[in-house]
């Protein structure tokens, strides 16, 4: 039941992450998410079926197999963004990609210092727990997103500051960037791991659980 409440947070987090990009976007002159119904927070437009449901579940199963020693993670359906739109073509796509990863930061600081300075919270062991969760989620989002490999959305930050002399690097990234991914997930992740309870124990006072 444990696992099935992680998820749940882990798709919600999701969807608001993606909002913000489609939330943002609008912002800045394209409304392409909005006349698409995908400014709500209603999970179902927003569900991918691989990385809403197929991973999570696959990833749920080994962490039964492995006693919670595994990891979690997905991602919702990416809104839709027109950057031609956009009033700011120099910044703009740079813009609507930081904005998923803020308002993940964003939850993860409001539910952090609620822990950090609302003793009670503590006191409730399930409660405690759940804050836990959306900490460490919404955390694990913030780092992982930020990384410069498409197409995750440090990749459009990078290549909105990137100069023409360097666009080999652009059409490098873009060719294996779903291996490199891949191969952070697998080889790498135990440095994100790292990076997250760093900013866990920054932010709520004590060492992740």
């Amino acid at each position: 039941m444990e696992y099935i409440f992680l998820i749940i947070i882990l798709i919600f987090s999701v969807v608001i992450h993606e909002v913000s990009h489609g939330v943002m976007a609008n912002y800045l002159g394209d409304p392409t998410a909005k006349n698409a119904g995908r400014l709500t927070l209603n999970p179902i437009p927003h569900i991918d079926p691989i990385g809403s449901i197929i991973l999570p579940g696959i990833l749920l199963l080994m962490n039964l197999a492995l006693s919670g020693r595994g990891i979690i993670f997905g991602w919702a359906k990416p809104v839709p963004i027109n950057p031609y739109n956009f009033r700011d073509q120099r910044y703009g796509a740079a813009k609507v990609a930081l904005a998923g990863p803020i308002s993940n930061l964003s939850l993860a600081l409001v539910f952090g210092l609620a822990l950090r300075f609302i003793p009670v919270i503590s006191n409730i062991p399930g409660l405690y727990i759940m804050f836990n969760y959306i900490i460490l989620i919404n955390l694990l989002l913030t780092v992982f997103n930020l990384l410069p490999i498409p197409p995750l959305d440090g990749s459009h930050i990078l290549f909105s500051v990137l100069p023409p002399s360097l666009e080999r690097v652009k059409l490098y990234l873009n060719q294996f960037g779903f291996f490199l991914v891949i191969l952070v997930i697998f080889f790498f992740f135990q440095w994100i791991g790292l990076i997250i309870s760093w900013f866990f124990r920054l932010i709520v006072g004590v060492s992740l659980m």
